[in-house]
């Protein structure tokens, strides 16, 4: 499972280069002359043939790329837009999916999808107060839609997949940004197709700014020591396009596959075999865990301490040092780290904790390891490189009365509470602006990646234990190790609108799309119980 590292030069029309892609042929026979005498016993007993075929599949499921990458390629930073205020007060935004193609494996060209470019989008910022106006325009071959994940607005601007929009069509949301600071993010919601939309590359930032973030001592130079990592894998074909299912079917067959598709070649930014160069003694990372199944554990290939200064939904009080820092897709983190002059350091996922066994620990990306990106400090370097001990603004955590209503939440197999996803069928209903206790479960053995729109919660408890420190800090996604409870405490949302519901979900992509997926809507205290169970219309 090991590559050469790859020694073109950079493509002066700005494209990247990388290691080339795994291709990983499915079947391979003369591995499988080679292995079949000592695998035979294995085969006799856990069924012939089948038994050769997992044991290849789950040896070569364990993944690295550690020692292949020579970091050749400068990081893409995504184009920052911040318009300013027009006429009516708003912020404007002009954003618009398209096709195009992308070098993303070496001496190949990808068909990709991004906004306003071939390959993901651009980082949008406003501030809390702002009222923000997008022109969204689909110029794709299929309906899509445009989320903000972790926005709090009206459900009708959601952009989840009620909101759809078709080839050729035009959708104009407009809403007030009215949350503490924080690092969103966007990308596509259509109902069924939202792991292979993400996949070919509409995903980007959505960075909301206040008087507490601008005033936190904190780096704040947008790509130069406060800088996007969107982190993301990948699998490829032979020829250089995605893959959409990641697995053969012999390795489907085997039990690989089922979080989605987990890629052996890794992206920051849409750059291959990265590097940032680094003029500042400290740096803060804006972290997005933007893959459809892979769960990261990010650290410093020395060890160094870095600090979690917020999580998906606002800072925390203070600076938390830690060394080692999960992420489950769609969560966020930003983290500081510090650096000296002239030093390399490089940035790797470790073998994370799903809390899974055998066999699907190694299956479901457990035993992983992937080098991300690699630090190159210059040898003069600006700033201080200390932190403020406090930081102001970071938002209360969500506290429930003892009268708070309580839901249960069970994610097994495609279903939720034994559900699958209805377009048109009415979940739960919730009074506005009250806050409910929600208790989340995954009972079925593998690794879910829970999500609620509209909303930001707090970690109440984690598989009954005090939320760890990592944890306290407003969240919108957790994660659910398998058969552990996590309790939530969660806002409901303030907007009334009893014919538009609002997700709750997993964010394991593939799980969402085949129904892992509920519906909410918010309604005026008191009058729940006569609320619409199904949505008015239909699907639409």
């Amino acid at each position: 499972m090991t590559r050469p590292p790859h020694s073109a030069t950079p493509d002066p029309t700005g494209s990247q280069d990388g290691p080339p892609a795994r291709s990983r042929k499915r079947v391979v026979r003369r591995r499988i002359l080679i292995t079949a005498g000592s695998l035979l016993g294995l085969g006799a007993l856990t069924g012939g043939a089948y038994g050769v075929t997992f044991a290849m599949v789950y040896r070569d499921r364990k993944l690295s790329n550690v020692g292949e990458l020579d970091f050749r390629n400068r990081v893409a930073i995504p184009r920052l837009l911040e318009p300013e205020k027009d006429k009516r007060g708003r912020r404007h935004f002009t954003l618009k999916a398209r096709t195009g193609t992308s070098s993303l494996v070496p001496g190949k060209k990808t068909p990709t999808w991004g906004i306003n470019g071939p390959f993901l989008g651009p980082t949008l910022r406003a501030r809390r107060g702002d009222t923000v106006s997008v022109a969204f325009s689909n110029a794709l071959p299929e309906t899509t839609t445009l989320h903000w994940h972790g926005m709090h607005l009206p459900a009708e601007f959601d952009g989840g997949p009620h909101q759809a929009v078709a080839p050729g069509a035009e959708w104009r949301p407009t809403w007030r940004l009215d949350q503490p600071a924080a690092t969103l993010w966007y990308h596509p919601h259509p109902h069924g197709q939202t792991a292979d939309h993400v996949t070919r590359g509409i995903a980007g930032l959505f960075l909301i700014e206040d008087e507490h973030s601008e005033s936190s001592g904190l780096p704040h130079t947008y790509g130069v020591d406060d800088v996007p990592l969107i982190l993301q894998d990948r699998a490829f074909h032979d020829d250089g396009s995605l893959s959409l299912r990641g697995v053969s079917f012999m390795e489907e067959l085997a039990g690989a596959g089922s979080l989605g598709v987990l890629g052996d070649n890794i992206f920051v930014n849409g750059t291959p075999n990265p590097h940032l160069q680094v003029t500042t003694r400290l740096v803060r990372l804006r972290v997005l865990n933007g893959s459809n199944a892979r769960v990261y554990n990010l650290g410093l290939t020395d060890g160094r301490s870095f600090h979690l200064v917020a999580q998906e939904s606002g800072l925390l009080p203070a600076p938390l040092p830690v060394r080692r820092l999960q992420l489950a897709p769609a969560e966020r983190a930003e983290i500081v780290v510090p650096f000296e002059p002239g030093e390399k350091v490089v940035l790797r996922s470790f073998p994370p904790d799903l809390g899974v066994g055998f066999p699907n620990g190694r299956l479901d990306g457990g035993e992983d390891t992937f080098d991300l990106i690699q630090f190159r400090a210059a040898e003069k370097l600006r700033g201080s490189g200390e932190l403020p001990a406090k930081l102001s603004g970071a938002p209360e955590p969500v506290a429930a009365p003892d009268s708070a209503k309580r839901r249960s939440f069970e994610l097994s197999g495609i279903q939720i509470n034994g559900r699958s996803m209805d377009m048109n069928r009415i979940d739960q209903v919730a009074p506005a602006r009250a806050v409910e206790l929600w208790d989340v479960q995954g009972i079925d053995g593998l690794p879910h990646s829970f999500h609620v729109h509209g909303t930001s919660f707090s970690v109440v408890s984690y598989g009954g234990r005090p939320t760890p420190e990592r944890l306290r800090g407003l969240k919108d996604t957790v994660y659910l190790r398998p058969q552990e409870t996590v309790r939530l405490a969660v806002p409901v949302p303030e907007y009334v609108d009893p014919a538009t519901p609002y997700m709750f979900h997993c964010h394991m992509l593939k799980h969402e799309d085949q129904g892992m997926m509920g519906q909410f809507t918010v309604v005026k205290p008191g009058t729940e119980r006569s609320a619409p169970r199904r949505v008015p219309g239909g699907h639409h």
